[in-house]
């Protein structure tokens, strides 16, 4: 039915021009012993008595011969003649057809039979036609998806829905690297697969989990793995979907959703990215939204409206938990809170053996140093990961994937894709002298991330870059390893100074990273002895959410004053520490600036041969454990 609806206001022009041929046909049939000839040949053979009879219709004379008769050499002989009478009229057609004792038969002129009326309507019915395939198009672009012949029921219809509706095939064995998380939902399997068990004892299954964390850690898998694992039907659909142009559609989707799901129920309702409908109600700069909040008056209304007996679970994913309405977080509506963390080491190899299960991996392969050289990425991450060595790897026409491959692909997302570009050699050796002065300022400092790599090679938008690996995973940052970034990240504008005697633009982004970073310290981190542990950053909250109708700053000039001279000394402090590195390590700094030149990249092997051995990294003991919170 969708396809034909679909197609209809072809098939409906179609079948108008057919029928604009039909008509055409009826009323001039094509017949092969009929010739058109000049009405004055026309009339000299009624003059000659070669004519039978005749057929006046308007102004169109057709005559009929007593014998064939050949026109022209070489064509064949016709009987059929047919002429047209001169719009000026002649008065002696009738007296010679008469005299010539030709039988008339006089018919109806065009004008006054059914294709004069046809031929008017047809530009009408084509304008109309035209007219009413681009408002079911606007329409339908408009309502969420017009897929049917009209109505109400479609606009309220999930577009998706019925592809959705299914009983997923993704179970907790496919969701690597979140251990926690599937802990916190495990439960949630046995009651709706037993529901029994749990109500008799009066006990209620939380009616709504709320899925938090940064983007691809794999929310949306984990809320279909849910519904593998239990084999009930799951109902997914974003929240932006609910948003129309016309007040009150998504309050209508989200009732109807919910009364499907409890007709199929056990089942599981999945909202995405519910901060488009879930944002904190109120004025703030942007205003309200009046579709948006009937939409999130009615979802909380359907979370409310649950029976006990009822085995419907509401899962919702977002990436911003601070901007959602308080009124979806309280208790007997989105009871639960699930937070998906970025993996660590451990939890990246499980992620990459999932990703891996259908890719042929070389012997040189090691899982566990692709886990090492990849901190931060998240599941999403390094699915991708796997996929762009796959393809670098068939580009290759290899059969295998190599450590090779898995190692290019990883610079090409940390770092940038490869740029060709002319460098003049005197830019190329600012560039290395730039980019030795952060390594030599890392490789000495004890407390700094290990160097990776370091190359001259534009990639994305940096001309030269210099990438560290951290040698552990770090959930808290101590004050020395602080001060240890800033100095690194002020070194390749110490040793352009220090070398070339001038500064370049290469430094940038270093300095506006290590002011951020100093300014944290300062502000938010109470690592100045100056000013102690207060917190005098700026509201980091936006105005359009309602919260505050501006940016207001919770302390005085004075103490604004204070904190630039504090990062200011900090900056000039750590500086000073880079440019001493550097001084006394300058025979280093130029083996490593020529190796730099000549290689354009450099490993880890490369740079130890040029500087030496690091020294031995600090081992801070564990943290002891403290009360109170972060």
């Amino acid at each position: 039915m969708e396809k034909f609806t679909k197609w209809l206001p072809t098939l409906v022009l179609m079948g108008v021009v057919v029928l604009f041929a039909v008509f055409a046909g009826l009323q001039y049939p094509a017949r092969e012993d009929i010739a058109v000839v000049p009405y004055t040949r026309a009339k000299a053979l009624i003059g000659e008595g070669a004519v039978s009879d005749a057929t006046l219709r308007g102004s169109r004379l057709a005559l009929t011969l007593k014998s064939p008769l050949q026109l022209a050499e070489g064509q064949p002989a016709t009987r059929i003649l047919v002429a047209e009478i001169p719009s000026v009229g002649d008065p002696g057609l009738l007296p010679a057809l008469e005299q010539a004792g030709v039988q008339l038969t006089a018919l109806p002129g065009e004008e006054a039979g059914g294709w004069r009326v046809l031929s008017g309507l047809l530009p009408w019915l084509l304008f109309l036609l035209v007219y009413w395939w681009f408002w079911r198009r606007t329409f339908r672009n408009v309502a969420g998806g017009l897929d049917g012949l009209g109505g109400a029921g479609d606009i309220l219809r999930n577009p998706r829905q019925e592809k959705t509706v299914t009983i997923p095939k993704v179970t907790f064995k496919d969701v690597a690297g979140q251990d926690n998380a599937k802990r916190e939902v495990s439960e949630l399997v046995d009651f709706l697969r037993d529901p029994e068990r749990y109500t008799k004892l009066g006990a209620e299954v939380p009616r709504g989990v709320l899925l938090m964390g940064p983007p691809g850690t794999g929310k949306t898998l984990l809320a279909r793995a849910l519904a593998g694992e239990a084999g009930v039907p799951f109902f997914s659909i974003s929240a932006s979907e609910f948003i129309e142009v016309f007040v009150g559609v998504g309050a209508a989707r989200v009732r109807k959703m919910f009364d499907e799901a409890k007709e199929r129920q056990p089942s599981i309702i999945f909202i995405d990215e519910l901060d488009s409908v879930g944002r904190v109600r109120g004025a703030g700069f942007g205003g309200g939204h009046d579709e948006r909040e009937q939409t999130l008056n009615q979802i909380l209304a359907e979370l409310d409206g649950f029976e006990g007996h009822e085995a419907v679970i509401v899962l919702a994913a977002t990436n911003r938990p601070d901007v959602l309405d308080p009124a979806l977080l309280r208790p007997g509506r989105f009871d639960r809170h699930v937070t998906l963390d970025l993996p660590d080491k451990a939890a990246r190899v499980a992620i990459l053996k999932v990703h891996t299960r259908k890719i042929p991996l070389a012997k040189d392969v090691d899982l566990g140093i692709v886990a090492a050289g990849t901190p931060g990425f998240s599941g999403a991450d390094l699915k991708n990961l796997c996929n762009e060595a796959a393809m670098a790897a068939a580009r290759e026409e290899a059969r295998e994937v190599t450590m090779h491959h898995f190692d290019d692909m990883r610079d090409r997302i940390m770092l940038g894709t490869v740029r060709t570009l002319a460098i003049q050699p005197e830019e190329k050796h600012r560039l290395a002298v730039h980019e030795a002065g952060h390594v030599i300022v890392a490789h000495f400092l004890p407390e700094s991330d290990p160097i990776y790599k370091v190359t001259i090679i534009p990639r994305g938008r940096a001309l030269g870059v210099t990438h560290q690996l951290p040698s552990e995973e770090r959930h808290t940052l101590p004050e020395s390893y602080l001060h240890d970034r800033i100095a690194v990240a002020l070194g390749g504008r110490v040793a352009e100074r220090e070398l070339l005697g001038s500064v370049s633009t290469g430094a940038d982004d270093d300095i506006r990273g290590a002011t951020a970073l100093a300014r944290a310290m300062i502000s938010r981190w109470g690592m100045s002895k100056e000013l102690g542990p207060v917190d005098l950053r700026e509201s980091d909250e936006h105005p359009f959410l309602g919260r505050e109708i501006a940016l207001p700053r919770r302390f005085s000039d004075a103490s604004a004053n204070e904190v630039d001279k504090e990062v200011r000394a900090l900056l000039l402090a750590e500086e000073k520490r880079a440019s001493a590195i550097i001084e006394s390590h300058r025979d280093g700094l130029n083996r490593l600036i020529a190796a730099l030149e000549a290689e354009e990249s450099l490993d880890k092997t490369a740079i130890e041969a040029a500087l030496g051995p690091a020294p031995a990294r600090v081992l801070r003991p564990a943290l002891v454990p403290r009360t109170g919170t972060d």
